[in-house]
C-alpha cells in the first residue's frame, strides 16, 4: 500500500509538472503582448528600452480602425443574437421536443465544433456565391452564426437539463401550454444561461478571423484590420496595444458569462432542492 502511494504521489508531481509547463508555453506568449505593448520601441525584444503609452494614443483617430471595430460590434451582436436564439430553440426541442429529428438537428448545431475553420471557411464562400450573396456583412453573419452555435447549443443545453423536469410538468398539469410553459417558466428560470451564451457566441464572432477571410467583402473586421497591418514592422507595436485591449476585454466579457453560467446553475440547485 505505502509503496502505491508512492507510486501515486510521483506521477501527480510529474502530471502536475507537465500541466505547469503546458500553461507557461500556451500563455506566455500572449502575457508578452501586453509587455512589450508599453515598451518603447518597435522591435518586440528584450532588453526592454522603457515605458511608453505613445502607442496606445496612435490607436485614437484611426478612421480605417474605427470602421473596422464598427463593423465587428455590429457584426458580433447580430451573429450573437442570431445564434443564441438557435441555440435556445435547438437545445429546448432536444430536451422537450417530441419529434424524433430534434436530436438529430442538436447533433448537427454541435458539428461545425469539430469541422477546421478552413473547410468551414471554403464550403461557405461557394455556398454563398451559389446564392447570389457574394462575399459581404451579411455572408460574415451568417457564417459567424454556424460558428457560434455549438456554442450557445451546449450552453443552453445544459442549462435546461439541470431544470428539474417536475417544473416543466407541473405547469403543464395546471393548464398551460407548451408555449407558455416555455416562456413564462423555462426561459426565465434561463436567463443567466442566456446572457452567458450570448456574450460568449459575441467573443466567437468578434475574434474569429478564418471564416471572415473568406467571406469578407470591402469592409473589413477588426481581426482582419490586425492581420493586414501585421505586414508592416513599424505597425507592430500599434498592434499590440490593440491585442491587449482585445484581450482584456475579452477577460471581462468570459469571466462575466463564466459568473451569470455559475449563478443560474445555484438558482436551479436551490429549485431542485425546494422541489425534492
Amino acid at each position: 500500500m505505502r509503496v502505491e502511494r508512492l507510486g501515486t504521489q510521483r506521477n501527480g508531481r510529474w502530471l502536475g509538472l507537465y500541466v505547469l509547463a503546458y500553461l507557461v508555453f500556451l500563455y506566455l506568449p500572449v502575457l508578452l503582448i501586453p509587455l512589450f505593448s508599453f515598451n518603447d520601441s518597435i522591435q518586440a525584444a528584450f532588453p526592454l528600452q522603457g515605458f511608453t503609452l505613445q502607442w496606445y494614443a496612435t490607436l485614437y483617430g484611426n478612421s480605417a480602425l474605427s470602421g473596422a471595430l464598427l463593423n465587428s460590434l455590429v457584426i458580433g451582436a447580430i451573429a450573437a443574437s442570431g445564434a443564441t436564439l438557435c441555440g435556445i430553440t435547438v437545445s429546448y426541442m432536444d430536451l422537450y421536443g417530441r419529434s424524433p429529428l430534434a436530436a438529430t438537428v442538436s447533433a448537427i448545431a454541435r458539428l461545425p465544433i469539430l469541422i477546421p475553420g478552413v473547410i468551414v471557411g471554403i464550403s461557405l464562400l461557394i455556398l454563398i456565391n451559389l446564392v447570389g450573396v457574394g462575399p459581404s456583412r451579411v455572408a460574415i453573419v451568417l457564417g459567424h452564426i454556424l460558428v457560434a452555435l455549438p456554442t450557445t447549443v451546449v450552453v443552453m443545453r445544459s442549462r435546461f437539463a439541470a431544470i428539474p423536469r417536475t417544473v416543466r410538468e407541473a405547469a403543464l398539469d395546471l393548464g398551460a401550454s407548451d408555449w407558455t410553459t416555455f416562456r413564462r417558466v423555462m426561459l426565465p428560470l434561463s436567463l443567466p444561461a442566456v446572457l452567458s451564451a450570448f456574450m460568449l457566441a459575441f467573443l466567437i464572432s468578434f475574434d474569429e478571423f478564418i471564416v471572415v477571410f473568406f467571406l469578407a467583402g470591402t469592409e473589413p473586421t477588426l481581426p482582419l484590420y490586425i492581420w493586414s497591418q501585421l505586414r508592416f514592422p513599424r505597425s507592430l507595436p500599434t498592434v499590440m496595444a490593440l491585442g491587449t485591449m482585445i484581450l482584456a476585454v475579452s477577460f471581462i466579457i468570459a469571466g462575466t458569462a463564466e459568473i451569470l453560467r455559475h449563478r443560474g446553475l445555484g438558482a436551479v440547485r436551490r429549485i431542485s432542492a425546494n422541489s425534492a
